[in-house]
Parts: structure tokens; C-alpha cells; sequence
């Protein structure tokens, strides 16, 4: 699960930032923006994949020390 929101989260900073070099050749400063901010929102989609990976390997190592 957490994998996929990490995916994600590359997919979303690899389209805004042809969004963002797309505005910048064209000129178009709103383009470039949306661009920054979906590679903000890439990242934020990265950190919380990462953040569900640490809690999922907590909880695994949590049963196996319960074991």
C-alpha cells in the first residue's frame, strides 16, 4: 500500500514538472505554477507513503516481538 502512494507521488512530480517546463518554454507563468504545486503535491504524496511504510513495518515488528 504504501509503495503505491510513493508511485504516485513520483508520478505527480514527473507531470508537474513537465507542466512546469511546458509554462516556462510557452511563457505561461499560471502553467508553471500548477506545475510547482503538483510537485509539491508529489512530494507530499511520497513522505506519507514513506511515513505508512515506517508504521506498517512498526506493527510488523510488533506482532513478530509479541511471537
Amino acid at each position: 500500500m504504501a509503495a503505491k502512494g510513493k508511485s504516485k507521488g513520483n508520478m505527480d512530480k514527473i507531470k508537474g514538472k513537465a507542466k512546469e517546463m511546458s509554462g516556462k518554454v510557452t511563457g505561461d507563468r499560471e502553467q508553471q505554477v500548477e506545475g510547482k504545486m503538483e510537485q509539491a503535491r508529489g512530494d507530499a504524496k511520497k513522505m506519507k507513503g514513506k511515513a505508512q511504510e515506517r508504521v506498517e513495518e512498526t506493527q510488523r515488528s510488533a506482532k513478530r516481538d509479541r511471537t
